[in-house]
């Protein structure tokens, strides 16, 4: 007697509907209906409206901060868990409070592995995203975690604009790694920037480590938030004889008067993906959906298949 697997049932988080049914439909599928509650002094309660009983179900959302997004998650996590679904499954193309991932002074939080504690409190039986702002994250949680990389979309991208003499870049120490990687892949030269904060979100002071003379310049990163470091870089280098500075970075969040900064900056191009929702407009920012990957590999994590092939760095 053959048994079928059921087809998993796909859910979205109210700031990634739009990110959601693109990737439900990527998959395959339709998006299930989820109706959210409010009362008038904003308290909220999402409700699933079609019988997830032990089914494999895939909830979508992004959790960058207000804690609104976070607490959305938990509560579809919690509501999905008490109506019995099978396998619930977080899919979080941005994993929000992730910079808080260890005590950098006395008398802080550690605030990643708190939400990776309630994440799982709430029911989530795995967890999917995309570049975490540190690898260690990981074993924060007790549960399964996939750690996709943007550089599935990124790589591909840079190679098509066939760039001379081009060079990667970290804007900062801890980027290393991650530069060293997307050099090795596009066989390109290293160059890193050494900053130093007076505090959050100010730089006081920034250093190139190689040289920019005569190179096209790509900076990666995890995420471009104020864009003070970006920007601050590109001008640097540019400065320095850099032929033209680029920028990828996978999550683009872009508070504040990030977009001005940009606009008004010597960085070419932003190119970032849609884990975040884009509200901003700037012919200088350039958008990969990142649709396609998570509904492949949501495939076959249904289907018990490897995602080893997503890996490319």
């Amino acid at each position: 007697m053959s048994y079928t697997v059921p087809e998993p049932k796909i859910f979205a988080c109210t700031q990634s509907k739009a990110l959601g049914e693109a990737i439900a439909k990527s998959y395959g599928a339709d998006l299930g209906k989820v109706i959210t509650s409010r009362y008038s002094d904003g308290e909220f309660q999402p409700s699933y409206e079609e019988s997830i009983r032990g089914a494999r179900i895939f909830v979508i959302g992004s959790t960058h901060p207000g804690a609104e997004n976070l607490m959305e998650m938990l509560l579809m996590l919690d509501a999905a868990k008490r109506a019995s679904a099978r396998h619930i499954t977080a899919v979080m193309p941005y994993f929000g409070w992730a910079r808080q991932d260890r005590k950098d002074k006395p008398r802080v939080p550690i605030a990643s592995k708190l939400v990776a504690k309630m994440l799982e409190a709430a029911g989530a039986t795995r967890i999917i995203t995309m570049d975490l702002h540190a690898d260690q994250i990981q074993g924060f949680f007790e549960k399964p975690v996939d750690h996709l990389y943007g550089s599935t979309l990124f790589l591909p991208y840079v190679e098509s604009l066939k760039l001379e003499n081009l060079t990667i870049a970290s804007p900062d120490m801890g980027g290393s790694k991650r530069a060293y990687a997307y050099s090795k892949g596009l066989g390109s030269d290293v160059v890193i920037c050494y900053k130093q904060r007076s505090k959050a979100n100010q730089i006081s002071h920034m250093e190139l480590i190689g040289e920019v003379e005569n190179k096209n310049v790509v900076l990666v990163d995890d995420m471009v938030d104020t864009a003070g470091t970006l920007t601050r870089a590109a001008d640097l280098m540019i400065e320095r004889g850099a032929l033209s500075v680029r920028a990828i970075t996978t999550h683009g969040l872009l508070s504040g008067n990030a977009i001005e900064k940009i606009e008004n900056s010597k960085l070419e191009q932003l190119i970032i993906t849609d884990s975040i929702p884009v509200r901003a407009n700037s012919e200088k920012l350039k958008v990969l959906s990142c649709a396609d990957l998570f509904a492949d590999v949501m495939h076959r994590v249904h289907h018990n298949t490897s995602i080893a092939s997503k890996f490319i760095l």
